[in-house]
């Protein structure tokens, strides 16, 4: 067969891919044959920010000669050269800024144990959306069931829970989980998880813990460059082990065979991933095309919870000292007075010496002395109880108190201060039997509260009021 006059005969780029079949199954080199001028111009004057690691073509070379290894374009070349199918894929590699639409047609033609397909690929510097959408009618049902679940949830966790069940019916395996990477503060969480209920894979909440997101983090070498990582055979996870030999003991001692690893991302930033293990490797096609679609859907709807949560945050908390604000303090305090039947117990502590601190050190000092306090203050009260009120003021909301609970909670904050230099609070403190009568607790705590405060300046004459 004149694989040249093949090649020759198609307008877009096009080459002529040879793999060696084995006899066991899996496959050995795979090699770029033969090539028109448009596919081998796309080597030797890539464009955008494509990167060849060679950029002279060789006929009949090693594809590795050109591009990191990618399991993904490997299994499309078994598939249809061996396995003689045709075959389409629109992807987006991280090693590139580019799409590629790419279609592998199967050839007749076998040399001993090589077998042929043709690889024909067009390159898009932006996503074409109608080439995102062309998938399967089952396919299309079940991306389109995970859009309206996430866009009419009041709930996103809730959401993310269905949805991730329906991820893991798609790849029918056994364990399946979307994990959030933070990469400013170096932490990973699980966002949701679905177990097959015969499964004899632990939880990943189990396994996720504080030195889990190093091995996260190393999941993008391992992926090396390709939009995704499937691993399917015993030939395929040794790839893995070579990456990434401390996942792969892990995986090795927990039982794993299988593996889908898929990026979560909006634009450039990298989100976290959909993590399956154990899937049915038969539908390895059909998940692949599934989560391509998903990932770029969840990329963006995960990136706005995220943003939500951080402009949350940012109306909700001090800044300076990480504790809830007063605006989220008259919040809650609405909220309870509007309820009732619980009793409710409110304790003030205002900072003693700031204006001191401030004026005769600095406001560096000062700032320091705050966040001083409130590490005090988290030594009593939950972070959910704490507010800061004002400048130098703190108040703590309670429910289901007594007075007397207050009173050792008053005796509490006085021992934890001797462990913060000059940390002093002026305290007063009060509870009410019915919520609803919160604010009468929060006026005579306040009243107890600037008693003990001129207490503290008649026993410190040289501290500075505010």
């Amino acid at each position: 067969m004149d694989f040249q006059k093949i090649v020759d005969g198609m307008a877009a780029m096009t080459c002529v891919v040879s793999v060696e079949k084995r006899p066991g199954g899996g496959h050995g080199a795979i090699r770029l044959v033969t090539g028109n001028r448009a596919y081998i111009d796309s080597i030797e004057n890539p464009v955008g920010d494509v990167v060849m690691l060679k950029t002279k073509f060789v006929p009949n070379s090693l594809y590795t000669d050109y591009m990191t290894q990618d399991l993904n374009f490997e299994d499309f070349c078994y598939r249809s050269a061996v396995e003689k199918k045709c075959l389409h894929s629109y992807a987006h590699p991280d090693r590139f800024d580019v799409w590629f639409n790419m279609t592998f047609l199967p050839l007749a033609e076998e040399d001993g144990n090589l077998c042929y397909c043709t690889y024909t690929m067009e390159i898009n510097l932006k996503a074409d959306s109608s080439r995102l959408s062309r998938i399967s009618g089952d396919l299309s049902s079940a991306v389109l069931e995970t859009c309206i679940d996430l866009r009419g949830a009041s709930d996103f966790r809730a959401a993310m829970n269905n949805v991730i069940k329906k991820l893991r019916k798609i790849c029918s395996a056994e364990r399946c989980c979307i994990l959030l990477l933070d990469q400013e503060e170096q932490t990973c969480s699980i966002l949701c998880e679905d177990r097959a209920p015969d499964s004899s894979l632990s939880q990943v909440t189990d396994i996720v813990n504080d030195g889990f997101y190093a091995i996260a983090a190393s999941w993008e070498d391992t992926i090396s460059g390709s939009n995704c990582l499937i691993v399917k055979t015993a030939q395929e996870m040794d790839v893995v082990r070579e990456r990434n030999p401390e996942w792969y003991k892990g995986l090795a001692k927990s039982g794993v065979a299988s593996i889908i690893l898929f990026p979560l991302k909006f634009g450039n930033q990298l989100l976290g991933y959909i993590w399956a293990s154990n899937f049915d490797t038969e539908k390895a096609p059909q998940i692949k095309e599934a989560l391509e679609l998903t990932a770029f859907i969840l990329g963006s709807e995960i990136s706005n919870h995220l943003l939500m949560n951080r402009l949350k945050v940012l109306s909700s908390r001090d800044m300076l000292t990480g504790v809830l604000n007063r605006n989220e303090m008259n919040n809650d305090m609405d909220r309870l007075a509007a309820a009732a039947g619980k009793s409710v117990g409110i304790l003030f502590a205002d900072l003693n010496g700031l204006k001191t601190v401030n004026d005769g050190e600095g406001h560096d000092a000062g700032d320091q002395l705050l966040r001083d306090a409130v590490s005090t203050l988290r030594e009593v009260f939950h972070d959910e109880e704490i507010f800061r009120a004002g400048g130098d003021e703190f108040t703590m909301i309670l429910l289901d108190v007594t007075e007397a609970d207050l009173a050792r909670k008053a005796e509490e904050l006085r021992l934890a201060e001797k462990k913060h230099g000059k940390v002093s609070f002026a305290i007063g403190y009060h509870a009410e039997q019915d919520a609803a009568d919160i604010r009468e607790a929060l006026r005579i705590a306040d009243e107890r509260m600037y008693e003990d405060k001129r207490i503290y300046y008649r026993n410190h004459p040289g501290a500075r009021k505010r």
